[in-house]
């Protein structure tokens, strides 16, 4: 459904750091860095779909949005653990431990956490999650 997602950032080295970690539980891989730092790419093998985080093109700061989040799947219930665990060794915070929400459906497995810029992200598990 997506092409790619951008995600804005003052300090974007402090957040491929970030990402790193918690893409590399997800088996998202780094595919791509601005020479000069102003971006990096990341994306799942095999598929075409990137995430971005770089600095905005208008010169102004990043700004979190209200309301605003990115969700990635994962392949199992620790896989989600240590997304979470990743993100908050990087620097990250803690947004919802991870845990069951069957007020969403009976089988989602999922942790909240926001990057070091303020950034809200999810990890979630399913069953028939396909990557």
């Amino acid at each position: 459904m997506f092409s790619h997602v951008v995600l804005g950032a003052r300090d974007v080295s402090r957040m491929a750091t970030f990402y790193d970690a918690v893409f590399a539980c997800l088996g998202i891989d780094r595919v791509s860095a601005d020479a000069n730092g102003a971006w990096v790419a990341w994306r799942r093998p095999g598929t075409n779909a990137a995430f971005y985080v770089g600095l905005p093109f208008d010169g102004q700061p990043a700004t979190t949005g209200n309301g605003s989040m990115n969700a990635f799947l994962a392949p199992s219930h620790e896989t989600v653990r240590a997304s979470h665990a990743a993100a908050l060794a990087a620097g990250g915070s803690d947004a919802g431990p991870p845990g069951m929400r069957p007020q969403y459906a009976a089988d989602y497995y999922g942790a909240y956490m926001r990057d070091p810029e303020g950034n809200k992200l999810h990890v979630v598990h399913r069953q028939g999650n396909h990557q």
